[in-house]
């Protein structure tokens, strides 16, 4: 029997606010199961931490998704993340390419996201890691 799998593997391109929640949501699933979690950010994702973007959900044309989503006390992008910070089992860690391709390089140094990598790095830290997603 093999051993049960240590962490959870999540790498967000798109900004879209849902696709954000989903992966946080999935990170904080983990954490919250006593697993370890790790969130690499690429290039629109990357720039809605970058801009701060977390507080406010903005389901483009979706009015009716925002209400519900804030009626119902769902949590922020925020929330999400401090809940995940303070589990002490979790990484956030931006993209080196996507910072520069996004000319956000001044930036980085007070994004909160305390890990920078290129992805031969990325590869090495989630090689063999088999609860991946893609969002």
């Amino acid at each position: 029997m093999s051993a049960p799998p240590t962490h959870v593997v999540v790498f967000l391109h798109s900004g879209d606010y849902d696709r954000v929640h989903q992966g946080l949501s999935i990170a904080a699933a983990a954490v919250a199961s006593g697993r370890k979690a790790e969130v690499y950010l690429f290039w629109w994702a990357l720039e809605r931490f970058l801009d701060g973007a977390l507080d406010e959900p903005d389901f483009i044309g979706r009015d009716d998704v925002t209400h519900r989503f804030e009626s119902r006390g769902m949590p922020t992008l925020r929330a999400l993340l401090t809940h995940l910070t303070d589990s002490g089992r979790f990484t956030l860690a931006g993209c080196t390419g996507s910072l520069g391709a996004l000319g956000a390089e001044a930036r980085a140094d007070g994004s909160g996201i305390a890990l920078w990598l290129g992805w031969s790095a990325i590869l090495q830290r989630t090689a063999g890691v088999t609860d991946r997603f893609y969002l």
